[in-house]
Parts: structure tokens; sequence; C-alpha cells
């Protein structure tokens, strides 16, 4: 942290925090997934931490606005992965955004699937509850694909408890 004193703004332009939610259904059998129009594909929801602290606060509040779905249960306080993810160099809202890695802090949540879903159209094009044996053919990032599985485990255990 003495190096990077910055990584939890995106002012330190090689590496900084990002949170995510991997978000479950009531029964453990599905995922609530975006498609996000940066990477053109199905993915969890999340974003950077911009500052603040509270990593699971951050990935909550990223999963309501990204799905509309405003009651989500964590299934633990406790981080559920943490991956360090490398960001290709990009243009986002006209500005070129260097390649860069992501810090990467996921945590379980529970959703309800019946209730609604609102698509984010500034980040978005869509929101839907994939069953977990989709997810290999919907998402495109092969290196996401892996954590998911990764977390469906980690879910599937919980679930079990």
């Amino acid at each position: 942290m003495q190096l990077f004193n910055n990584l939890l703004t995106r002012e330190n332009q090689v590496v900084h925090f990002t949170s995510s939610a991997f978000i479950v259904n009531q029964t453990g059998t599905k995922t609530l997934f975006i498609y996000h129009k940066l990477y053109d594909t199905w993915s969890w929801t999340g974003g950077h931490v911009d500052g603040e602290t509270d990593f699971l606060a951050v990935a909550q509040r990223e999963a309501r606005e990204e799905t509309g779905l405003e009651i989500l249960k964590p299934l633990s306080n406790r981080i559920a992965s943490l991956d360090i993810l490398p960001v290709f160099g990009h243009l986002k809202h006209g500005q070129w955004i260097p390649s860069h890695l992501h810090l990467s802090v996921a945590y379980l949540f529970e959703g309800d699937d019946r209730a609604e879903l609102v698509i984010n159209k500034q980040e978005t094009k869509g929101v839907k509850w994939l069953k977990f044996s989709d997810i290999d053919t919907m998402s495109q990032e092969p290196a996401l694909i892996s954590i998911y599985q990764k977390l469906i485990t980690k879910v599937l255990k919980l679930k079990d408890n």
C-alpha cells in the first residue's frame, strides 16, 4: 500500500479495487447477470470502489443500480473471492482508458428471482436470471467463468449448511 497509496481510487492508473456481487436466487440454482455494454457480454454486477472502504456496501449498491433489485441479502459478510483481473485499453464515454488491473473483491448475495428487474440503460443492455449451467455459454469472458464456477461452489456449500 505504500507504493500505491491510492488503490481505492481510479487515480491509480495501474491497479485499483473493484467490488462485485454474485447474486443467486433463493433455491441456489440461478444467478442474476447483466449484459455489460463495455465488455459486450453477460456478467456479474459490480464497480469501482471510488474511495470507499466498505466493499460489501459498494457491491450491494452496484447490484441495485444495475439490476433494479431492491432487496439483496448478503449470504456472508466475508469476501467470497479476491482476484486480479486485467482490463485492456478501451474507450469509455469518448475517453481512452489505458490497460490496467482490477483487484476484484466479490461477495455472495441472495435475491428474489420473482422480483421486478430494471435495466440500467446507461451501463447495460439487459438483466436476467441465468441457470448456473448457462453461464459457460452466455459469458464471453473465460477468466471470469472460472471465478463464477468457484463462487457457485461456495454458494452450494453455504446453501447445504
